[in-house]
């Protein structure tokens, strides 16, 4: 069995292409993975999202913890039967999440106590909870504990965090490493933080290599700072994390976002926004993203893109999905998050395929030609 290992084949520039091998199969990158939030990627079947092309889906840690229950998930035979994907699974610490419930938490040196924003309840979520919840549920990419503060905080605060999670980072390996024959099937990933910062960001891939994980994770970004601001972050927090692991861009983004990270040197991502953006009536194409609630689209024949793949755009006119959007049907928001999916997944295969024939800054700067205008 193949716990963990990532091979690069190509680079191109900073750009590379590589494989991840584990244990429930092979994880192609650059990899984009859709967010499965609560054992769900919302409007889709499983089997749906692995014919897009998707490898590895997410799920998350403090969703799926107050509802069903990490335990009962366990009980039921872990995630992957419970929701029927039987491909890697990569889960968020849950730090993200419960950071957002300001008015709802209180963070110390141990953890973060916090109410249910679904009945209220009392939880404590530690780096210990969260390692042995990810276990319960059967990941297969375990994200270590961390705190994510707002890159607008001001630096002294964005230290002390990061120094925090750089020490629950810690208390996260050791209780992962004590999980035993969990420990023995998944993959840890650490995660920088430091916001801004090229020092901050500097001390934070210290520390994480220290301790030592299978991947490591660029944390802090996509929370509001705007793409300049990340991708000038993204000129140098790369190359700070080890270049024989998986670097993986947690909660990014728009496709011009992923293209641009990827010049970077960046693997591996994960987003909201295909799947939520097609549910509200916008399809992102290789012209740029289109809103189905445009009357100009009531009487449009053309498929949402002919250069796409997708039974959606094989079977369906912009007239039919502006009419399901428009009516609110199920059906509009299935067929548009499945273009969607697909559209990130072609974006991704092509990215490899122009890394792996040295034509990545050709076909970066083609794609923000028809992307962006």
């Amino acid at each position: 069995m193949t716990r963990f290992q990532f091979t690069i084949h190509a680079t191109d520039g900073a750009a590379r292409t590589g494989e991840i091998a584990m244990r429930r199969g092979s994880i192609r990158t650059p990899a984009f993975m859709p967010v499965g939030t609560a054992a769900t990627v919302k409007a889709m079947k499983p089997e749906t999202v692995r014919k897009t092309g998707a490898d590895i889906i997410l799920g998350n840690t403090y969703h799926l913890m107050l509802r069903p229950g990490a335990e009962r998930v366990a009980r039921l035979g872990g995630l992957h039967k419970f929701m029927s994907w039987d491909r890697p699974i990569l889960t968020d610490s849950g730090g993200y999440q419960v950071m957002s419930l300001s008015d709802l938490r209180k963070l110390t040196e141990q953890g973060v106590e916090f109410r249910s924003h679904l009945d209220g309840s009392k939880h404590m979520l530690t780096p210990e909870r969260s390692m042995e919840i990810q276990r319960l549920l059967g990941s297969d990419i375990v994200m270590a504990f961390d705190e994510c503060p707002r890159a607008d905080r001001p630096l002294d605060e964005i230290a002390a965090s990061m120094e925090m999670s750089m020490r629950w980072a810690k208390r996260s390996r050791d209780a992962f490493d004590a999980g035993g024959e969990h420990a023995e099937g998944a993959a840890l990933f650490g995660i920088q933080q430091g916001a801004l910062d090229e020092k901050l960001r500097q001390r934070s891939a210290e520390a994480l290599t220290e301790i030592g994980f299978d991947g490591y994770a660029i944390g802090g970004l996509a929370v509001g700072e705007g793409q300049e601001a990340m991708f000038a972050t993204l000129d140098f927090a790369p190359g700070q994390l080890p270049q024989d692991r998986p670097r993986y861009l947690m909660g990014v983004g728009k496709p011009d976002d992923l293209v641009g990270a990827v010049e970077r040197g960046v693997d591996m991502f994960d987003c909201v926004l295909p799947s939520r953006s097609g549910r509200n009536g916008q399809a992102f194409t290789w012209n740029g993203p289109i809103n189905l609630r445009n009357a100009r689209f009531a009487e449009d024949t053309d498929p949402l893109d002919d250069r796409c793949s997708c039974d959606t755009c094989g079977t369906y006119s912009r007239a039919y999905l502006h009419h399901l959007v428009k009516s609110g049907e199920i059906l509009g928001a299935m067929l548009m998050t499945e273009h969607n999916i697909a559209f990130y997944q072609q974006l991704m295969q092509a990215m490899r395929d122009a890394i792996g024939e040295g034509r990545f800054a050709t076909f970066a700067s083609d794609f923000r030609r028809d992307y962006c205008t």
